[in-house]
């Protein structure tokens, strides 16, 4: 049997009494066009999908790190739902009870 584990808080996950959540996370380098080309018939995607095939040939993973990351998280009730209320883990001014003064 797989035993799974939340990736946040570390609490076993038991699929057969609860549901198990996966977050997945992909965060690319933006690749803008450039402004003086004006080709519609250019193909950015395609331009993307080479300079990435480029770097799975190449040896220094930092680089290929910098421009293409894939996560995926495990993740309890309880933790998704904080996922999902702040996905990017952001405090906001007025969780932090500060005093009017």
């Amino acid at each position: 049997m797989l035993h799974f584990t939340c990736d946040c808080c570390k609490r076993p996950i038991n699929p057969e009494q609860e549901l198990r959540y996966v977050v997945r996370v992909e965060v690319y380098a933006a690749l803008d066009p450039m402004q003086e080309e004006t080709d519609d018939e250019h193909d950015h995607l395609q331009e993307i999908q080479d300079i990435l095939d480029r770097l799975d040939d190449a040896d220094d993973d930092r680089i290929s790190d910098e421009v293409y990351q894939q996560k995926r998280y495990d993740l309890c009730s309880n933790c998704r739902s904080a996922y999902v209320k702040n996905p990017l883990g952001r405090v906001a001014l007025h969780e932090l009870g500060f005093s009017q003064n």
